[in-house]
């Protein structure tokens, strides 16, 4: 199956800033006030609108998940994608619990889950 993300962008043009992250609990808790859930198979995404801006990502990897190892590994992969896809991304706070059985995942299952919901979602809203 292929991805319907947009051609990610070339190697080592794209950062993953700080202003690009969500990082205090307050950011959190709005995302999860005010946004709307998605799930698939390996995540849960919250995706919650902003006025203006770019898109922040928030990442939540719980011990039920497993090891540091792979909780990290997760993570990793997780921040690898939107930093590839952010420029496809509407100004959405998006916060993404990985669920148990992720860290088996590799980077292509990673963007073929999350870019099915993520980019259908873009669409709808630019449609809006």
């Amino acid at each position: 199956m292929h991805c319907p993300c947009p051609e990610p962008n070339p190697k080592g043009t794209a950062r993953f800033t700080k202003a690009a992250r969500l990082r205090h609990r307050q950011e959190f808790l709005r995302a999860q006030a005010q946004g709307k859930r998605f799930h698939t198979r390996h995540f849960g995404v919250t995706l919650a609108p902003m006025a203006e801006g770019h898109p922040r990502l928030g990442l939540v990897a719980t011990r039920r998940m497993g090891k540091a190892v792979q909780r990290n590994r997760v993570k990793r992969l997780l921040r690898e994608f939107f930093r590839r896809h952010q420029t496809g991304l509407p100004a959405f706070d998006l916060v993404i619990m990985a669920k148990k059985g992720a860290s088996a995942l590799g980077y292509h299952q990673v963007e073929e889950e999350l870019g099915r919901l993520l980019f259908s979602r873009a669409r709808q809203k630019t449609h809006d």
